[in-house]
Formats: structure tokens, sequence, C-alpha cells
């Protein structure tokens, strides 16, 4: 290898580069991922099965329902954000940085497997950069966006010879997968896609050829991606666990972030453009008879416009395939005026030359430097005593001047949102009402809850259900003046929180 390749940076480093100083630096990484406060329970849920050698089987955080059985489906992600955890709240940060700048540099490595642009590739990267910032946070997704986008690397890069090597990565990809992130069911998924897609082709398209021996691999792929699931300490239950979640609508409809994404907000038009892009890169897909591409494009769509959560992986999955759809439509136009259709050639020509020089270079020497860099900034005191939860989000000064003198065993009445913070600042030692493990505590909990937290009718009835002693609620909660009626005392008020007693 050169050394250019080594030393100089192509395309996907610098962007990817790019994305992690923007992640941390310019959009406040080092708070900002942790804006969900669901980071705390998989950090400690990582420490306490890194000090006990063992998995949790049951709830060891709430007194709402202690003891019941608990499954820790991200637990390999837990593990792996309670290593970053022992350098500080910052080292976790840095580790999801990371990630999201990995995203991107795979991004552009899916992109020059489907054909893309190199041009076009710097124009949608800023789409792909807003759909995917909505969910920049500390939690295992951002692991099961790398895996979705090696899971459709490989059927796009999958080669006539070496199919066993490959169905060996396949294996081990959906095992890692499956300990890692709840999303492990997508890499079948998109291997039998694209078994559906090269089957039809033949029968659409007559200048599409039958590879049969495409069809086979991906079928014997599909089964061992299958298979490989079933590794995981839960065996066959947590397959069980997590459908049963998905296809939960009275839960999953009074869960926030599976919601449909409000594009009434400010910087939405971005999410827009990439949604319109993928939409075209799916039908040109399809008329240029690569049917598994439009099958892809229409599930993720689908997705996406059902659940915010589904965004990010509009950006990154395809806006790659729109790429290398619209590279191939108007590089070689058709029925456009004269002008029009030289000036669209030479820009292609152009971008194809620079291609060409991306393709002589690499930078992944730098890459370690880069890292150690960031490490020895992530542990200087001014980032340490920055980073982590937002004293302005979370009840980071109540914790520190009042729960902290509490009695242990003090029964407090928090939101969810609060609930995974304290379980983090108290090591799970100071039990929580409810966190943000909406499958562990099920609709009609979550139902309950809600009804409590809004002073709905018989609120009160939930109130006395759990012999709460205290209450940490946000300033905005019409429930501090319900419980002020009901007898209760304020004790303590910040700028975030006001924490009552019975």
């Amino acid at each position: 290898m050169n050394s250019r390749k080594l030393w100089i940076p192509d395309a996907s480093w610098v962007c990817a580069i790019l994305t992690l100083a923007y992640c941390l630096f310019l959009t406040d990484g080092w708070r900002q991922l942790f804006r969900d406060s669901d980071t705390g329970w998989h950090i400690r849920t990582g420490e306490r099965i890194l000090s006990s050698r063992t998995l949790p089987h049951v709830d060891p955080y709430s007194f709402s329902k202690a003891s019941e059985p608990w499954f820790a489906w991200e637990w390999a992600a837990d593990v792996a954000t309670a290593f970053a955890g022992s350098y500080g709240l910052a080292g976790v940060a840095l580790l999801y940085a990371s990630s999201i700048g990995l995203a991107t540099w795979m991004w552009w490595q899916l992109t020059w497997a489907v054909r893309g642009d190199f041009l076009l590739g710097w124009l949608f990267a800023i789409p792909m950069l807003s759909t995917t910032n909505v969910h920049w946070l500390a939690r295992p997704h951002i692991f099961g966006w790398l895996f979705a986008l090696g899971a459709v690397w490989i059927v796009e890069r999958v080669p006539e010879r070496t199919r066993f090597r490959w169905l060996v990565l396949v294996g081990l990809m959906s095992i890692v997968w499956t300990n890692v992130h709840a999303s492990f069911f997508l890499f079948p998924v998109i291997l039998m896609i694209y078994t559906v897609g090269d089957i039809a082709g033949p029968l659409v398209f007559a200048s599409t050829t039958p590879r049969v021996a495409r069809v086979r691999w991906f079928v014997a792929a599909a089964c061992v991606a299958a298979l490989g699931t079933l590794v995981n300490p839960y065996g066959w239950r947590v397959h069980q666990h997590v459908f049963a979640y998905l296809m939960n609508g009275e839960l999953i409809d009074r869960i926030a972030e599976f919601q449909s994404f409000n594009f009434h907000v400010e910087g939405a038009g971005q999410i827009l453009l990439a949604l319109g892009l993928a939409a075209a890169g799916g039908l040109l897909a399809l008329m240029q008879g690569r049917v598994a591409q439009f099958l892809l494009v229409l599930l993720f769509l689908a997705l996406g416009l059902r659940s915010a959560r589904g965004l990010p992986l509009i950006g990154l999955l395809l806006l790659p395939i729109a790429n290398g759809a619209i590279t191939q439509a108007l590089s070689n136009p058709k029925g456009l005026r004269e002008p029009i259709a030289h000036h669209m050639k030479a820009a292609f020509a152009y971008s194809s030359r620079l291609r060409a020089i991306d393709l002589q270079l690499g930078g992944g020497a730098l890459t370690p430097f880069v890292l150690v860099l960031l490490f020895v900034v992530a542990r200087t005191p001014a980032i340490q005593a920055h980073a982590g939860f937002s004293p302005a989000e979370f009840p980071v000064v109540a914790a520190s001047e009042q729960i902290a003198k509490l009695p242990v065993d003090a029964r407090i009445l928090a939101p969810d949102k609060f609930g995974g913070y304290l379980i983090y600042r108290f090591n799970g030692e100071r039990k929580v009402y409810f966190d943000g493990r909406s499958d562990f505590y099920g609709s009609a909990f979550m139902k309950n809850y809600i009804s409590l937290l809004e002073v709905r009718p018989n609120w009160q009835d939930e109130l006395s259900k759990y012999g709460f002693t205290h209450a940490l609620l946000p300033n905005r909660y019409s429930l501090i003046p319900a419980l002020e009626q009901a007898g209760w005392k304020r004790i303590y008020t910040d700028e975030v929180a006001t924490l009552l007693a019975r």
C-alpha cells in the first residue's frame, strides 16, 4: 500500500472526521448526546454485568416492579458503554460520537458500492446528517445503524465466488447485532428482500437476466442470519419479547420516539429533502431493473414516515441508493436539449475524475492519532466537568442538594426522564417509580402512569397504590398544584424541578 493511501485522507475519511467534530464540538455532543436519560441505566447495567460476570434476569432498579423478570436485550452495548464510562461520561460521549463518525464513513462505502457519484455524495451528505442527528444519542441504536449499513453493503457487494467466507461474516454479524441492539431482525429481512428482488427482476424486466447463484446465496445467508439471532443469552425468548413489544400498539402509541415526525418544526426541510430523494431514487432504481433496491426503499420509507426512529435509516441506507440511481439516470441523459445534456455529461465526467483521485487516497493511518487526540481532550478537567446530563434538563442540582439527603428507601414519584438519571446518579441503589424501559413496564403500567402525571380521573388511585413519600417533578407539570391541594408540601424548587413531600 502506497503512502498516499495511508496518510492522505479520502472523501469518506474527511467527512467522517467532520461529522465527529460537528457532533462533539459544534453541537456540544459532550452534553447533547445525553438528552435521553436511558443512557443512565445502560451504563449502570453494563457495570453490573462487568462486576458480576452475569446478566440480570430481574429488575434491579424500580420499586414499582421490583424483581420482576427483565430482558437486558442490549447487554453487549451496555458493557461497551460502561467500559467507556470508566473514563467518565466524556468517554461515553466519545464512544458514541466516534460511532456516528464511523457510520458516516460506512455511508460513503455504501455510496461507492452502489456506484454513487462523488459530488452528489457531498451534496447528499447534508440531508443525511440532518436525518440522523435527530437521534444522535448515547444509546445502543447508534450501533444498530452500523450493522444496518454493513448489511446493505454486503448484499450490494456480495461476489459470485468465496461465498462461504461471506456466509461466515453474515453469521458473525448476526450474532453480535442480536446482542447489541433489538434491530437485529432487519438483517434476515434485508437478505430476503434481495432474494425476492433477484427472483422478480427477470420476471418483470426483459433486460434483467436470472442470477440463480446469487438467489441461492441470499437464501442461505438469510437462514444463517436468522440462526445467528438465536445465539444470545435469552435464546428464542428475546425474539418473542422484541416482537411482542413492537406489535403492542397500545404501548407504542404512548412512546414519543415511535410517533411520526413533526414536519412543521424548524429544520424539517432537510428531512423532507431526504425523503424526496429517497423516493425518487427508489423509482429510478425500479425503472433501471433493480427491484431489490426499490423494495428496500419502500420498506424504510414506510418505517420512517410511521416512526421518527426510522428517519436516520432513510438517510443512511436510502440516500446512497438514490445517489446510484440518479447517477445512472443523469450521467447519460436522453431526451434533454443538447446544451443541458452537454453540461450534465461534463459535470459527471469531472466528478468521475475526482473519484479516480479519491480512490488513490485513504487516510487510515491518521485515524489512531485523531482518536488518541480526542481521548486526551476528553480526559481534560474542563471536558470531564462539562460532559454528561445537562443541569438545564435533568434534576442534577436537586439530586445533589436534596435527593441525596433522603432515606435510601424513599419512594419518589418522578417521570421516566428523571428516572433514568436517578438510576445513574445513585448507582441504582435508590429505586425509581418509572424509567425509559417501556418494554419492561408495559402498556397497562404506562396508561396508569400517564393518568397520574396528567391528573386524569382516578389519578389518586395510582398515587396511593405505591405509597409515594416524595415527588420530583418538572416545574411545568400540573400534578404539582394537585399534590399541594392534596396536602403535599413543597420542600425544594429550582429552575428544573420541584420536590414535594407527602
